[in-house]
């Protein structure tokens, strides 16, 4: 049997050795910050990514949730599959897979969104839409959006911008 000063010093020294959960996330920056350092606003994401993971030298990335994500705001349904793929640099998010919006009876693929200075554009193919970066400071919650009191009500606020089919499919 060792002594009691031994055993201590082993269990102080397996403490140095091994990362608590404190610190050991703290040199990872979440997906949140990630956007924010190519210049994107938090609330492209809803809240609840779980992981994602980041190529910094092609851009290509991968976030996961746990579950689809689906919510409306401002009659506007969106759905995030479990899994969002893309390109991400400066001010651009391209080959976007698992981002949609309903429009009539159809769920179309954003495919790509666009920062120009205080805009942010939403593509769909081959049409757009610009909304104001302000809107996009606040992560919305999968289930409620940003209104998550109001979930029965049919007008859930919040959004600030209107996502109207003369606007998406207009011609650029």
């Amino acid at each position: 049997m060792y002594p009691p000063a031994i055993l201590c010093l082993f269990i102080l020294s397996l403490s140095f050795l091994t990362p608590s959960p404190a610190t050991a996330g703290d040199d990872t920056p979440t997906v949140y910050d990630v956007l924010q350092q190519y210049d994107f606003p938090v609330g492209l994401l809803p809240k609840g990514v779980t992981s994602y993971d980041l190529d910094p030298s092609t851009g290509d990335f991968t976030v996961y949730l746990n579950d689809t994500c689906s919510f409306t705001i401002d009659d506007y349904k969106l759905r995030y599959k479990s899994k969002v793929t893309g390109v991400i640099s400066k001010d651009k998010l391209k080959n976007l897979k698992g981002i949609s919006v309903k429009v009539l009876f159809f769920w179309i693929n954003i495919s790509e969104v666009t920062r120009d200075d205080d805009d942010l554009e939403f593509s769909v193919g081959i049409a757009s839409a610009d909304f104001s970066v302000d809107n996009f400071y606040e992560c919305p919650q999968c289930g409620c959006g940003f209104d998550c009191n109001a979930i029965g009500e049919k007008e859930i606020s919040g959004f600030g911008a209107y996502f109207n089919l003369n606007r998406l499919f207009a011609s650029n």
